[in-house]
């Protein structure tokens, strides 16, 4: 390492704020800091700036209707239609030759949508769903993984006025059927089978598992043919190739369905604590409102843009940050379709630099990845066209903000580190790139508009400095209006703990622990049931992470709590070594001082593991349960949903020799 790369590496070491560049500010969507007064003292009428992003087939009488709370209701009576406001509206403005998707295939194939291609897409895709039976209300299953056809299914869906509910095609054939018994979904969009690092892999063998798991007919499935030649399949009586059925209704006009703010626009199923999947319901008005203010707002997204998020569309993020947000703002989309290493290591760059990339939004999990492998993978880029860098779906550590923002924003690029989830529809509480200071590792103060707050198990407000729970006082447009068909759940898992029936007062809890320092800026710890209890004392397991990863030499942690017979429960680390670095005693021993230093003696792990890998979901999540058990001495459970099962018992064999 050069004297001056030394010398800048201390610096960002210490420094713990950095300020938004002043050529970002002066031409960024929100720049005024007077925004978030200006929202308190315009609440809830403040909302109509997001509305107004928007074009409506009917004004709505009003903007809040809280007379049924917690069950609010937003822009009532207005109309509208989603796949109208992500396409026609552009066209007709003259923008038909605009890019809206630009999509990179596994192995290296591209496809390119223009607005007014995409529209016609859409069209067809609307007549066939027609055709086949769909009615207005009528939910749509789409099991499928990130190719172009997913988007347009999604949005013929919308044209029609059919929900859709998109299941992570990682996810198991048990987990589609019970997400289509619990939608009592008649109707399946899905494709043959797709790549992973070139190989092809097959999914309607899997579709069709799920499918005998199905507990009522369904009518019809379409099958998207991805693989050609590498998959030769014979589709059942009832399924369909997507192809011909589109060729059948090509050149088609389909009006878009006017649809009311409080239509449901998709359901979205999350877990729960029950262990069985919650279906979370998303409406026109309010989600795409909010959904395309915060992409205007916080991802910066103008309409000349090239935008690109990572994350996969089975998820929320892809929902509203691939599709629904930037497509309403009439940006250029990126999709990919495969991993970060395939065929290399600079896989994404290389995508960033081929299509002018100005923001890039992605996970920690992935940024982790980039830092273990080294930074030599993005210096054969040109990444200047970057002007905006996001993370989303869990904390980031301020060791790895740095060096994302290093390596990949060459200290030109603010982050916005977004804390939401599936149920709030949107970014909640985040900086704004034009507006504030960021603070590696603390996602930021709460948006304006949205009283968030940190308060402790009574439900008053913590000293800054101090831990606690994130509540939300007051409801927003993008928020979920309930749990399909259980509105009794919808209160007891997201109002019940800390609101006050009696008064009607309601507070949403989103079971993440939290806290806030003096200016306001909130650092989410983690979910409350992430935690280990030692000796008495609740510990979040997140903050133990980010002690952990802040280390030199160590990539990813995981943290658990294994039983022990003095204190109850133990704090473990399971930790990747960094390109270069050995996991030795050495290293260990700086892991646990870190840990010491950070939050003190009581979270001292016992012991500290070294692997080259963690057990992981086919969708990137950390399997803790599995690490719990090697630590617990437990039998192992089921490993067959992992995409690399192998690494478990090579981890307990490990901790069984040590």
């Amino acid at each position: 390492m050069s004297q001056d790369n030394a010398n800048l590496e201390a610096r960002l070491a210490e420094q713990e704020a950095f300020e938004p560049p002043e050529s970002f500010v002066e031409q960024a969507n929100v720049s005024d800091p007077g925004i978030y007064e200006e929202f308190e003292e315009n609440w809830p009428e403040c909302w109509e700036r997001a509305a107004d992003l928007l074009s409506w087939d009917e004004e709505y009488d009003s903007v809040l209707e809280d007379d049924n709370a917690p069950f609010y209701e937003w822009f009532t009576d207005g109309k509208l239609n989603a796949s109208y406001n992500c396409l026609d509206r552009h066209v007709a403005e003259g923008r038909g030759d605009s890019v809206a998707i630009e999509w990179e295939g596994e192995l290296g194939e591209t496809r390119t949508f223009t607005y007014d291609e995409l529209l016609d897409e859409v069209e067809d895709f609307a007549a066939t769903l027609r055709d086949l039976g769909v009615e207005e209300d009528d939910i749509v299953t789409l099991y499928m993984p990130m190719v172009p056809e997913l988007p347009i299914a999604m949005l013929a869906c919308a044209r029609i006025g059919a929900p859709h509910s998109v299941v992570f095609a990682g996810f198991s054939a048990d987990a589609l059927a019970t997400r289509m018994n619990s939608a009592d979904s008649e109707y399946l969009v899905t494709c043959d089978g797709y790549y992973r690092r070139g190989d092809a892999l097959d999914h309607i063998s899997k579709t069709n598992e799920g499918l005998e798991g199905v507990d009522h007919e369904v009518s019809d499935v379409v099958v998207v043919d991805r693989l050609g030649d590498d998959l030769d399949h014979e589709l059942a009586d009832n399924q369909h190739d997507y192809d011909e059925l589109v060729a059948e209704h090509e050149g088609s006009t389909v009006e878009p369905v006017q649809r009311d703010a409080e239509d449901m626009l998709f359901l979205m199923y999350t877990s729960g604590t029950t262990g069985q999947p919650k279906g979370v319901k998303h409406t026109t008005g309010g989600y795409l409102a909010y959904s395309a203010w915060t992409s205007h707002a916080v991802l910066d997204i103008e309409a000349d843009d090239t935008y690109w998020c990572s994350a996969d569309i089975g998820w929320i993020t892809g929902h509203s940050y691939i599709v629904y947000g930037p497509l309403a703002l009439g940006t250029t989309s990126v999709m990919y379709e495969g991993t970060p290493d395939y065929p290399d290591k600079d896989r994404l760059w290389e995508i960033v630099e081929k299509n002018g990339v100005d923001i890039f939004y992605t996970a920690p999990t992935a940024i982790r990845a980039f830092m273990k492998w080294g930074e030599e993978y993005t210096q054969n880029h040109d990444l200047s066209s970057l002007r905006l860098l996001g993370t989303v779906g869990e904390p980031i550590n301020p060791r790895a903000w740095k060096w994302y923002y290093k390596h990949i924003g060459n200290e030109e690029c603010p982050i916005v580190d977004t804390w939401w989830q599936t149920e709030t529809g949107g970014m909640m509480i985040t900086t704004l790139p034009g507006v504030n200071t960021m603070k590696p590792g603390s996602a930021g103060p709460p948006l304006p508009g949205i009283d968030a707050r940190v308060v402790d198990a009574e439900g008053e407000e913590v000293d800054a400095g101090q831990a606690g729970y994130v509540t939300v006082d007051n409801p927003w447009p993008g928020m979920l209006r309930t749990l399909y068909n259980n509105d009794e759940r919808f209160i007891e898992e997201y109002w019940q703990e800390y609101s006050d029936e009696d008064t009607d007062e309601w507070v949403y809890f989103p079971e993440d622990g939290a806290k806030i320092d003096d200016d306001g800026y909130i650092t989410i710890l983690g979910r409350v049931d992430d935690v280990i209890n030692v000796s008495g004392h609740r510990l979040g397991t997140m903050e133990i992470e980010s002690a952990v990863v802040g280390v030199e030499g160590i990539a990813e942690a995981a943290v658990v709590g294994g039983d022990h017979e003095v204190k109850g429960e133990a704090v473990y680390v399971y930790a990747i070594p960094e390109d270069g670095y050995e996991g030795n005693a050495e290293l260990e021993e700086r892991a646990v001082e870190a840990v010491l230093d950070s939050i003190g003696p009581i979270a001292k792990p016992e012991e500290v593991v070294f692997t080259h890998e963690l057990p992981k979901t086919r969708s990137g999540k950390i399997m803790r349960r599995l690490l719990e058990d090697i630590a617990s001495g437990n039998e192992l459970g089921n490993t067959s949903t992992l995409r690399n099962p192998d690494v478990v018992d090579d981890i307990a064999d490990q901790v069984a020799t040590d």
